[in-house]
């Protein structure tokens, strides 16, 4: 992998009305309790991939599902994929615990997540 490859979707993130329903939708679904329980955030990891329920779609105000795509290099990434015709959305900022995001949207108003760890 380069500095700019992406390693994949191990993200997703779901914008929820009601965060206790929720919760209690996806517990079910997924068979175990969440491993991160806030009230401004739930976090459940599955098989290698973390979901998260978003109360009223976040600070970024999230309509729909965000897929995010694990990379190395988030600036790098970031300047490629506008380079090829994305728009940035939400530029990179740190959620935390070094955690860096950004989403952009492709040609077609598709909404992509951009996450880097340190």
């Amino acid at each position: 992998m380069t500095a700019a490859s992406a390693g994949g979707i191990k993200t997703v993130l779901h914008p929820v009305s009601d965060l206790t329903t929720a919760k209690e939708v996806y517990t079910a679904l997924i068979g175990a309790p969440p491993q991160i329980d806030g009230t401004y955030y739930v976090g459940f990891d599955v098989a290698g991939q973390h979901i998260g329920l978003v109360p009223g779609g976040g600070p970024q105000r999230m309509t729909a599902p965000v897929a995010y795509w694990h990379v190395p290099d988030i600036e790098a990434k970031l300047a490629e994929v506008t380079a090829a015709g994305a728009t940035v959305r939400e530029p990179v900022r740190d959620v935390g615990e070094g955690r860096l995001v950004a989403t952009v949207t492709d040609p077609d108003g598709n909404v992509l997540g951009l996450l880097q760890d340190r």
